[in-house]
């Protein structure tokens, strides 16, 4: 079998006039006739290798579609295969769709029914790559929701999730969790600077009743909060005992220095100041002395 869209191991069966005949790998090798109809095959033409294949040969190629949809291989490697979600560049636009740099000689189209909002060629979008069987070409959309859900099964409260930053909204940040699911941090939760296109790390907050996921930045647990003290007080042995990171400085100064919001950092000065560690001044947080 051959997966259009994706990196595939295959056999060189044959070579022609115009490039090599590459067919899946099988078990039963003998007994396998390269020349039924049965057997699917893919050309890799000539000018895409630099020495020449050996009829038994495997490597590892891109299988794509052209502009007719016929099938062919590649050794290029795509920026972005079918089933993922990558950020990619738009390079023009027209009224029937958008192209899109994948790394291949032919960009990648987005239809204009697949775009979440008009394309500006220059800018860079979340683009979900998928093959349409209607047309038999591989396409792309930026309206994630017709491929991915906002939900999961696999998912749950409390676990760590990778996530692509797709759009801004009145409420927060929507986000691609995993390249499977979609989620939504909100503003309140967004203690640094985030934007289309950004990849960050998160913790699922809560999957609420319609099984929609809300998102954190950061884990608010026991032990996140202890390491956090911790890392509070080694900062200030490192400085003489002195720190002029106060609960007044700014969030992104708090976030720059310890990867953490202004409120987690304020819950941890003032769990250090009541187990008598430190003091805190208008000007500067300071170790007691011991």
């Amino acid at each position: 079998m051959i997966n259009i869209g994706k990196i595939n191991t295959l056999k060189v069966v044959a070579e022609y006039p115009f490039g090599y005949a590459l067919a899946p790998l099988t078990d039963n090798v003998e007994s396998t006739d390269y020349s039924s109809e049965n057997m699917p095959t893919v050309t890799l033409p000539h000018d895409e290798v630099t020495t020449p294949l050996e009829v038994e040969q495997t490597l590892d190629v891109f299988v794509a579609t052209d502009q007719r949809g016929d099938l062919f291989a590649t050794l290029k490697p795509p920026r972005i295969q079918v089933g993922e979600t990558k950020v990619l560049k738009a390079v023009s636009a027209t009224h029937f769709g958008a192209f899109f740099d994948w790394g291949l000689e032919n960009d990648l189209l987005i239809p204009a029914d697949y775009q979440e909002s008009p394309i500006d060629p220059g800018m860079y979008y979340v683009v979900h790559a998928f093959f349409d069987e209607k047309t038999n070409r591989i396409l792309g959309a930026t309206r994630l929701h017709y491929f991915l859900k906002e939900g999961s099964a696999y998912l749950s409260e409390g676990e760590n999730v990778s996530c692509l930053v797709y759009a801004k909204s009145d409420l927060g940040f929507k986000v691609v969790l995993n390249e499977r699911a979609l989620g939504l941090i909100f503003h309140s939760d967004a203690f640094k600077p985030l934007k289309v296109g950004q990849s960050t790390d998160g913790v699922v907050k809560t999957i609420r009743e319609d099984g929609k996921i809300d998102v954190v930045l950061q884990r608010h647990d026991k032990e996140t909060r202890d390491a956090l003290q911790q890392a509070i007080l080694d900062d200030l042995e490192a400085h003489g005992g002195i720190s002029t990171l106060t609960d007044k400085s700014p969030p992104d100064a708090i976030y720059q220095h310890f990867n953490v919001s202004k409120a987690a950092y304020k819950k941890a000065l003032g769990a250090l100041y009541k187990q008598k560690k430190i003091t805190i001044g208008a000007d500067a947080v300071r170790l007691t002395q011991s």
